[in-house]
């Protein structure tokens, strides 16, 4: 099954209702910059030039332009595996996502998306953990995030483990402790808590999209909790 991370809306505000700046955004990587996208007049048919109705986002990048992009280069993606632990750090809980696809197909899946143009790795992953989970989550993220594996997906199924009939993406996968309330928003429908025995079986692999399920298994097993 083909992997749906959820994309950044070009619309989007910050919280005081302020439109985002689109150079954060991945659009904003290509054509951006000396002679790129913000260097170009409005509508000016150019990659990365911006629509006329889509002013407020002139770096923002097209459909047709993400699509033409996905099929030209790797995008940079960050995924994370929530987890509840105990007192002396051993992980108790694996937090999976049910979410809906834009094709409204309804799967198992795990904190994911890409990385903005001129955003860090660890700010990246806050702002997917808050999204996915709700503002009350409280990741703990550590002073220098590591992934504890890299995770490539190819559109031709059997290339690796991982499947993405899009793109070619190169994820950067963590595990990531969350001491709150989790309340899912965007397409993420609910999360639900399972033990390290029930994440790691067969029955949620059948469920999980892209191969994440082999993504689980390894994030268990970096942390001693695969038995």
């Amino acid at each position: 099954m083909a992997v749906r991370t959820p994309d950044p809306d070009p619309n989007e505000r910050d919280d005081d209702g302020t439109p985002r700046d689109p150079l954060r955004g991945l659009g904003a990587s290509f054509g951006s910059g000396a002679g790129g996208a913000m260097g170009h007049p409005l509508g000016d048919g150019t990659f990365g030039s911006p629509a006329p109705g889509n002013a407020a986002n002139p770096a923002w990048l097209t459909d047709i332009e993400l699509a033409e992009a996905r099929r030209r280069l790797p995008i940079l993606y960050v995924e994370a595996v929530p987890v509840r632990t105990d007192g002396v750090g051993a992980v108790t809980q694996v937090g999976v996502l049910l979410r809906a696809t834009p094709l409204g197909e309804i799967t198992r899946s795990i904190v994911s998306g890409r990385v903005r143009y001129g955003e860090t790795v660890r700010d990246a992953l806050f702002r997917h953990l808050e999204n996915d989970l709700g503002p009350m989550a409280f990741p703990q993220l550590p002073p220098q995030p590591v992934p504890f594996t890299v995770a490539e997906y190819f559109p031709i199924p059997g290339v690796s483990a991982f499947h993405d009939d899009r793109q070619h993406a190169v994820s950067l996968a963590f595990v990531i402790p969350v001491t709150g309330t989790c309340e899912p928003r965007q397409d993420a429908l609910e999360v639900t808590w399972m033990s390290p025995e029930e994440a790691a079986s067969d029955t949620l692999a059948s469920e999980m999209e892209g191969g994440r399920s082999t993504l689980i298994r390894l994030a268990l097993a970096s942390v001693g909790a695969l038995r």
